[in-house]
């Protein structure tokens, strides 16, 4: 249709005119039954509504009132609410992005960070630390007991070490091969105390202090019949200190580490160190033995029996 024959749009006025002729007809649905719905025409109809406008001092042109009797018998007017579907749901969830807009994106920016915290650092750190410590297991530790075993090989002046050395390492080794971390660690572990033990150097001797004992003797428990002989000694090493070792108690059966124990002795050893420590209160032979470096145990040089305390 060309813009000569257009029909030119109503004046805003007008329209809210015609709008509100149809909500009076909303709210008077007596008037719209009775005059409809009877015999009555639309003419009467419009009379009626032109004299409620007259009672409130609003003069309604014909045409506006019968474009509102039509326009409420079309519906024009009327809102329609949309048919429930995604669409409306959607267009809903659109309106009310205010609402929940916020909150939403502030939990999703949160989980994003979570994600890339965990996928893409502590995963990936997770992961060079298990592969890490495969390598350690599989190559560390193993490489570990073979420098310490080198060392024992090198420094021992008695075969017992190198066999002792051989041992632990082949345990440690198979230990590393099953994933056993724990049990490689233990074998690293008591080869570097063999090794220590070799290089260690210091002289038992009898403790000879006026204020302190020197010996002892005991009843041992599973025979009383018989007496048991201690001498009181400790280890000095070469810068004149004493040394705490792991000393196995005979009575106990437990091994503690300790700065002075009892060893046993013959009843005459035992009586000689009495009588040189009787004769002016110091014993002059308190030399009992001597740990030299590269060996494991020392070389007495008294007599002695096996056996041992830590506690008196």
């Amino acid at each position: 249709m060309s813009d000569a024959t257009a029909k030119p749009a109503a004046p805003l006025d007008e329209v809210m005119l015609a709008m509100d002729v149809v909500d009076t007809l909303r709210h008077r649905q007596d008037l719209v039954t009775r005059e409809l719905d009877g015999t009555a025409r639309e003419g009467q109809l419009i009379e009626r509504l032109r004299e409620i406008y007259r009672q409130q001092g609003i003069e309604v042109p014909d045409h506006i009132l019968k474009e509102g009797v039509e326009a409420l018998a079309e519906s024009r007017f009327a809102y329609d609410p949309p048919a429930p579907g995604l669409n409306t749901s959607l267009a809903r969830l659109y309106v009310s992005r205010k609402t929940w807009g916020r909150p939403v994106l502030l939990a999703l920016g949160a989980l994003l960070v979570v994600g890339v915290g965990y996928f893409g650092i502590y995963q990936p750190f997770q992961a060079g630390q298990a592969h890490q410590q495969q390598i350690e297991l599989t190559e560390g530790l193993p490489a570990q007991m073979d420098a310490l075993y080198t060392t024992i090989f090198e420094e021992t002046k008695v075969q017992q070490a190198v066999v002792q050395a051989d041992a632990l390492v082949s345990r440690g080794k198979a230990f590393a091969a099953e994933g056993n971390r724990p049990g490689a660690e233990g074998i690293v572990e008591d080869l570097t105390g063999l090794r220590d033990k070799l290089r260690q150097e210091y002289v038992v001797r009898v403790v000879n202090r006026a204020d302190e004992q020197s010996g002892f003797w005991t009843f041992p428990e599973i025979n009383t019949d018989a007496t048991n002989y201690y001498l009181v000694v400790e280890a000095i090493d070469p810068d004149g200190r004493a040394l705490s070792l792991p000393i196995l108690n005979e009575e106990t059966g437990e091994t503690k580490v300790v700065s002075q124990w009892g060893q046993r002795v013959p009843e005459s050893v035992y009586n000689a160190v009495a009588n040189d420590k009787r004769d002016d209160g110091i014993i002059q032979a308190n030399e009992v033995g001597r740990k030299s470096d590269g060996f494991l145990d020392v070389e007495f040089q008294m007599p002695v029996l096996n056996g041992a305390v830590t506690e008196w």
